[in-house]
C-alpha cells in the first residue's frame, strides 16, 4: 500500500525567497494564480505570466465582433478533381479574418490583491510559500512595513469562489486592506484590459461585511458575491475595498455566470459563505478523497537517481490537470492560468489534456467534456456539408460554439477527428456501463462517416489527402499524401467505430471495414517511416525534420497493429539522432517513451520522459514551459502526456508481459489504481 500523503507532499512546490513563478489553485473549472503575497498583489514581478482569475464560462467578445464568416473569402485547394474551401488567407481581408480569431475569448474575471495605507501594495519581502497539494492550500509569508504577514488562499472545491485567511498587526490597524478590481475583457495572454473603464460596467451594493456586485462586460454577465465578516467595504468604480480593525481575517469572493447553463452545470451555494474553516475542512476532505482514490505510482525505493525527478513531475501533473482540465469543455492549452490562442481550445489536443485521467482511476474525469461533441454535432456536421463530405468534421481550434476559427493550418488539420472515439473508447475499457456506449453511438458513427467520406480510393487503395496538415505542421498541405499517424489513427478508429456500432446493436457501415483494410499502408523510405508518402526527405531537409515527430505514434500512442516495430525502432533512432530536438514540443517527448515502452527500448523511455530540451522543462511549480515562446509559460498537453505515458509504462498496455514494462532495471515501481491501455 502506497503512502499517498507522502508521496503527495514530499513534491509540494516551496519557495524561501522570491521566486518570479506564480501558483495556481483551483477546483478544475475555476482557477486562481497568485503571486507571493496568496493574492495578486504586484503582477509587475511576473513579465510574462499574468496573474488572473479564470472560468471556463468567462467568454466574452467585443461588440463589433462578427456573428459568422459570412464574407470571409475562402481558399479553394484541390481535392481529387473537385475544390473544398477553406478559411487558411487573411491577406485583403485582415480585420474580419482576425476578428474570427480573436473572438470569443476568455478573461480574467478579477483581480484580488493587498493595499497598504490604501494603496497598491509594492515592495513587499518574500519569506515562503508553500504550495500543499495533498489538501489544496497555498500558504505564503511576506513582511510588509517592517510586519510579517501571513496568508492561506484556495479555492472552494464545488463552486467558483476563492478564500483568503490573513494575519497580521497590520490589519488591526487598518493599515493592510484588500483590493477586489474588475478589468475589460481582452483576447490577450492576460485576458484583462485595464485601461477602457469605460466599456463595461459594475454594480455594487456594500453592506455589513458583504457585497453583491453585477458585472457587465458587453455578451458576459456575471454576478460576485463578497463575504467577510466585520470587514468595511467601500465601491469603487470598478473595485471593492475591504478594511478591517483585527489582526486575523477572512474573505471569500465567488463568481457565478448569470446564465442558464451555469445553473445547470453548476451548484450554486448558499446565499452567504461557509466560514473559513468549515470551508477548509470541505477543501481537505475533497483533496484527500482525490488522491487517494485513483491511481498511483511510487518511485522512491529505486535506485537511478533519475527516479525522483520522474516522480516529482508526476506528481506535480497530477495536480495541475486536476485544478485546470476538469471542465465541462475541453482544456485550452495553457487551461485556466492565462489565454493560448485567445483563450481558445485546441481539439487536437483533447487526448493529450485527458486520455490521461482513464488509466488513472478518473475516467468520470473526461466525461463532462466528452459530452461537448455531442453539443458541437450540429456545427460539426456543418463543416463537413460545407466542404462536401458526409458525418462531422471536427473543428480545431473553437470555443463552446464548435464553429472553427479561421487559421493557415488549423482548418486543414484531420488528427482530431478520430479523438472522441479514442476517449470514448477509453472510458468503455475502464468500466463504463452499457448505456454510455448507447450515449454516444450517434458521436462515434458521424464521426466514423466522416472519415470514410474524406479517404479517397487511387485505383488500388483508399488514400487520405490531399491537401491537409499533418500533426507535424512542416508542409503544403497540396502535398501531404498519407502520413503515417494520421493513417493509422484513421484505421483504428474506423474498426473501433464498428465495433461500438455493432455493440449497441446497431449495424456498422460496411465502408468502415471497407477503408480501414484498404487504407494505405504507411510509407517506408531508406528502412524509416517518413512523415508521409511524398516526403522522403524527412530525416534529412529542414524543416521536415522540426516540429513533432509523430510518425512515431504509430506505435506508440497506438497500438499499431500491422506497424512494422523494426522500421519503427529504425524511425525512432533516426528522430534521436537526425531530428532538431530543440523543436519538439512538450508532449512529443511521452509520446516517443510510448513507442520506446512498446518496442522494449527502456532506457530510451525513461530518458525521452526526462530529456533536456527547451520544450520539456518540468519548471517548481511542475508547469511544462515551452522553451523561450513567449505565449506559452506553461503547457498542460505537455504534463497530460507525461502521465499518460508514465501510466502506461507502469501498468502496461494490451499484449505487454511483466510487471512495469516500460520501466527499466534501477526503477522500483510500486504502482496501485492503474489501467492499461490499448
Amino acid at each position: 500500500m502506497i503512502d499517498r500523503e507522502q508521496l503527495v507532499t514530499r513534491h509540494n512546490t516551496r519557495f524561501s525567497a522570491l521566486h518570479n513563478e506564480p501558483l495556481s489553485v483551483g477546483n478544475g473549472r475555476f482557477c486562481f494564480t497568485a503571486d507571493y503575497t496568496g493574492l495578486q498583489s504586484e503582477p509587475a514581478l511576473y513579465p510574462g505570466f499574468p496573474l488572473t482569475t479564470m472560468a471556463e464560462w468567462g467568454w466574452h467578445s467585443y461588440p463589433d465582433a462578427p456573428k459568422s464568416e459570412k464574407g470571409l473569402r475562402l481558399t479553394s485547394y484541390d481535392t481529387f478533381g473537385r475544390g473544398v474551401r477553406y478559411a487558411t488567407e487573411h491577406e485583403g481581408q485582415e480585420e474580419l479574418f482576425y476578428a474570427l480569431r480573436r473572438n470569443a475569448h476568455k478573461v480574467s474575471l478579477a483581480r484580488l490583491s493587498f493595499t497598504l495605507d490604501a494603496s497598491g501594495l509594492a515592495g513587499g519581502t518574500a519569506v515562503a510559500r508553500t504550495l500543499d497539494m495533498y489538501r489544496g492550500v497555498l500558504s505564503s509569508e511576506f513582511i510588509a512595513a517592517g510586519e510579517t504577514v501571513n496568508v492561506e488562499t484556495f479555492v472552494d472545491p464545488d463552486r467558483d469562489a476563492v478564500y483568503v485567511r490573513a494575519e497580521s498587526p497590520l490589519l488591526a490597524s487598518g493599515r493592510l486592506g484588500i483590493e477586489l478590481s474588475f478589468p475589460y475583457g481582452s483576447h490577450t495572454i492576460s485576458g484583462a484590459d485595464w485601461t477602457k473603464p469605460d466599456r463595461h460596467t459594475t454594480e455594487s451594493v456594500a453592506g455589513d461585511g458583504t457585497a453583491h456586485v453585477t458585472r457587465r462586460l458587453d455578451d458576459l454577465s456575471f454576478s460576485v458575491r463578497a463575504d467577510s465578516p466585520g470587514a468595511l467595504i467601500t465601491a469603487g468604480e470598478h473595485s471593492l475595498s475591504f478594511v478591517w480593525d483585527k489582526p486575523a481575517v477572512w474573505l471569500c469572493v465567488r463568481f457565478d455566470m448569470n446564465s442558464a447553463w451555469f445553473a445547470r452545470n453548476y451548484p450554486r451555494g448558499a446565499d452567504a459563505a461557509e466560514p473559513f474553516g468549515a470551508a477548509k475542512l470541505r477543501l481537505a476532505e475533497f483533496w484527500r478523497g482525490y488522491w487517494q482514490s485513483g491511481g498511483a505510482i511510487d518511485l522512491s525505493e529505486s535506485s537511478d537517481p533519475r527516479a525522483f525527478e520522474l516522480e516529482r513531475r508526476i506528481v506535480l501533473s497530477q495536480y495541475l490537470t486536476a485544478i485546470q482540465s476538469r471542465g465541462s469543455l475541453p482544456p485550452a492549452e495553457t487551461g485556466l492560468t492565462l489565454n493560448s490562442w485567445y483563450g481558445k481550445f485546441n481539439v487536437e489536443m483533447h487526448c493529450w489534456h485527458m486520455a490521461h485521467f482513464a488509466l488513472w482511476g478518473r475516467a468520470g474525469v473526461i466525461r463532462p467534456s466528452l459530452a461537448w461533441y455531442k453539443s458541437a454535432l450540429p456545427a460539426a456536421r456543418e463543416i463537413a456539408r460545407s466542404q462536401g463530405y458526409e458525418g462531422a468534421r471536427w473543428p480545431k481550434l473553437c470555443d463552446a460554439s464548435g464553429y472553427n476559427s479561421p487559421s493557415a493550418i488549423a482548418v486543414l488539420l484531420i488528427w482530431q477527428q478520430p479523438h472522441p472515439i479514442m476517449l470514448a473508447e477509453l472510458i468503455r475499457r475502464a468500466g463504463a456501463p452499457p448505456e454510455f456506449t448507447r450515449e454516444y453511438a450517434e458521436v462515434i458513427a458521424e464521426t466514423a462517416n466522416f472519415m470514410v467520406s474524406f479517404a479517397r480510393w487511387d485505383g488500388s487503395r483508399y488514400v487520405l489527402g490531399p491537401p491537409y496538415y499533418p500533426s507535424q505542421e512542416r508542409f503544403d498541405p497540396r502535398t501531404v499524401l498519407n502520413a503515417g499517424f494520421e493513417v493509422e489513427y484513421f484505421r483504428w478508429g474506423l474498426r473501433k467505430a464498428a465495433e461500438w456500432t455493432a455493440e449497441t446493436g446497431g449495424t456498422p457501415d460496411p465502408r468502415w471495414i471497407q477503408v480501414a483494410d484498404k487504407l494505405a499502408a504507411p510509407a517506408v523510405a531508406d528502412g524509416v517511416f517518413p512523415a508521409h508518402e511524398n516526403c522522403p526527405e524527412t530525416f534529412t531537409t529542414a524543416p521536415f525534420n522540426t516540429d513533432h515527430p509523430s510518425q512515431t505514434a504509430m506505435l506508440g500512442f497506438l497500438p499499431g497493429d500491422g506497424v512494422d516495430r523494426a522500421v519503427m525502432s529504425a524511425t525512432l533512432d533516426r528522430v534521436l539522432s537526425d531530428w532538431d530536438i530543440p523543436s519538439v514540443w512538450g508532449w512529443d517527448f511521452p509520446m516517443m517513451a510510448m513507442t520506446a515502452a512498446r518496442l522494449g527500448r527502456r532506457e530510451d523511455a525513461v530518458n525521452l520522459l526526462l530529456m533536456d530540451s527547451p520544450k520539456n522543462t518540468c519548471m517548481p511549480s511542475g508547469h511544462n514551459r515551452q522553451g523561450d515562446k513567449a505565449d506559452l509559460p506553461l503547457y498542460l498537453p505537455g504534463n497530460g502526456a507525461l502521465l499518460l505515458a508514465a501510466a502506461m509504462m507502469a501498468a502496461g498496455w494490451d499484449g505487454a508481459e511483466g510487471y512495469a514494462p516500460g520501466f527499466p532495471e534501477g526503477f522500483v515501481t510500486r504502482h496501485e489504481g492503474l489501467s492499461r491501455y490499448i
